[in-house]
């Protein structure tokens, strides 16, 4: 531990006393090996953090003789993103070219925004089918930037939306942004 040396020096006897100077020296051993300890013991009880990823939930394959799984009309939302960050909506899936979808635009607001364009449409899907089977299909242009698609994102998330899809967007989808 702690080691005084009291060595003294006779360098010669003279009359009258001096202090006797002891020099002094601390074993710092223990202490580095303590240091080392706590080290140790802070990096092998602290948790890691864990990655951040997002659940994907893919469609099953169909199997043979089975039709593949078909989205609603009315159960489900076209949002299409455009450039300057111009937000586009329209009910159902867009793909008859008899009824051509009614194309309406909108913002990412708070108020009167996309958000609620998402929980009306979820309102109206629960009280006709008496559940939520919403579907969002989310379309990008390729102007589109991507904070837009961030923010389509986490209004999915903060909407509690459990069936959305990024899709490629048609040509006439291309049509309706302009």
């Amino acid at each position: 531990m702690a080691e005084m040396n009291t060595g003294s020096s006779d360098r010669g006897h003279q009359k009258g006393t001096r202090s006797k100077k002891l020099s002094t020296r601390v074993d710092m051993t223990p202490m580095v090996d303590l240091g080392f300890l706590l080290i140790t013991f802070f990096m092998l009880t602290t948790t890691m953090s864990q990655p951040k990823v997002m659940k994907l939930l893919m469609p099953a394959v169909p199997k043979d003789n089975e039709r593949p799984n078909v989205i609603s009309e009315s159960k489900s939302l076209t949002i299409l993103l455009g450039a300057n960050n111009s937000v586009s909506y329209y009910e159902g899936i867009g793909n008859d070219p008899l009824h051509p979808p009614v194309v309406k635009h909108t913002t990412f607001a708070n108020n009167n925004g996309i958000r609620d364009i998402i929980i009306n449409k979820r309102d109206e899907v629960i009280k006709v089918h008496g559940r939520d089977d919403l579907t969002v299909l989310i379309k990008a242009d390729k102007s589109a930037n991507y904070k837009n698609v961030v923010d389509i994102m986490d209004e999915m998330l903060i909407n509690h939306v459990e069936r959305y899809a990024m899709v490629d967007i048609t040509p006439e989808d291309e049509a309706y942004l302009k």
